[in-house]
């Protein structure tokens, strides 16, 4: 009988690694019981703003430390990475196959652990839902000694600095309660997704096919690009392809990366919506308003080189670009027809923008006005 095969990932290693590279700096005085009042009452005005329906049971809002923070994250990963990771390893085409399975867990759950406790360090709150597994319920988390460190370099008021993030996260429980399709529609995409990947050659076994996709296996295409990185010093180029999300795309192919367009467009909406919320309930609540927002810009605009060089590998640069377009989206759609107007991409998974759409939020408006 042969050997059972380790997990491809030590969680425990991970949590491990995060924390230690997290640190574990005190709340500073912040604690959640303060907050959560707050949260009914912005969970209130959200729904106001936007006509988004109230959730019948408002999450609690949680303030936790960076360990924490990890914790949450790992555990909301666990159902997309441990079945990834073990078709990966599965076969003998498989990239996890031959020498590579020396690879350890512990190796890759230190892996793991490194991103998230450099993440767990900038984060100051976040609505933590699990898109593959129903029975996780969301958190609303607040990061206390995030919040109070920037507060403190930022200079502004740490009470509202809170109450802003708060609505931020706020809005996004509201989002998934006024829109009850839209994590299931979310999920599906990113089943969709990871059944598409190519684990093999294509046609081969130990992975699917797709209708148009090249004979090549995407694990050729990727190792002649590690292979000229390593031996023609294009190692720039490689990580300026991999933030464009190209590496991404040769593993998918052309109709699988549509599909990634899909969702980052749907992820724009959800984050520059909140954005966008976030600003308009503010204003009626929060007297230094413009000063947090100008003070926010400048946090985001000042990382230092450790968090430049971090967010090009992980492509978190393309992502930030992708909010701030879902918040001029939202921003020009109120100009054209109020709140009211924006509640319509929330109706249903067909009056969501497309990517074009998001870049030019006329489109969209002309689509949704057109007399049915």
């Amino acid at each position: 009988m042969g050997r059972t095969p380790p997990r491809a990932i030590d969680w425990s290693t991970a949590q491990r690694i995060g924390e230690l590279i997290a640190g574990s700096p005190p709340y500073g005085g912040v604690w959640g019981g303060g907050a959560q009042p707050l949260a009914h009452d912005f969970a209130r005005r959200v729904s106001d703003y936007t006509g988004l329906r109230l959730p019948t049971e408002l999450p609690p809002l949680e303030m936790v430390d960076r360990p924490g923070w990890i914790a949450a994250n790992l555990l909301t990963m666990r159902p997309l990475l441990d079945p990834l990771i073990d078709r990966l390893g599965t076969g003998d085409d498989g990239p996890l196959s031959g020498p590579a399975r020396a690879v350890s867990g512990h190796l890759l759950g230190a892996q793991l652990g490194a991103v998230t406790g450099m993440l767990s360090q900038r984060v100051l709150g976040q609505y933590d839902v699990s898109l593959l597994d129903d029975s996780a319920p969301p958190r609303l988390l607040l990061l206390a000694p995030n919040l109070t460190g920037a507060a403190r370099t930022l200079g502004v008021d740490r009470e509202e600095l809170i109450a802003w993030v708060a609505i931020h996260e706020v809005t996004h429980a509201v989002q998934f309660s006024g829109a009850p399709w839209l994590r299931e529609h979310l999920g599906e995409m990113l089943r969709e997704l990871l059944a598409g990947l190519q684990i093999g050659p294509a046609g081969g076994g130990g992975g699917s096919t797709q209708e148009g996709s090249s004979s090549s296996s995407w694990t050729d295409d990727l190792r002649e690009l590690l292979d000229r990185a390593r031996g023609g010093g294009e190692l720039r180029t490689l990580i300026d392809r991999a933030r464009r999300g190209e590496l991404l795309r040769i593993t998918l192919g052309d109709e699988r990366w549509q599909l990634v367009e899909r969702m980052q467009a749907t992820m724009s909406l959800i984050e520059g919506h909140a954005e966008h919320t976030m600003d308009a309930v503010g204003a009626d609540v929060l007297p230094t308003l413009e000063r947090l927002r100008a003070a926010m810009t400048r946090r985001r605009a000042s990382r230092g080189l450790p968090w430049r060089v971090l967010e090009r590998v992980l492509g978190l640069e393309l992502k930030m670009r992708q909010y701030e377009a879902g918040r001029r989206f939202c921003d020009a759609v109120v100009r054209a027809g109020g709140p009211e107007l924006l509640a319509v991409a929330w109706r249903s998974p067909e009056e969501l923008p497309s990517a074009a759409e998001l870049a030019e939020p006329e489109l969209w408006v002309g689509r949704i006005r057109v007399p049915a």
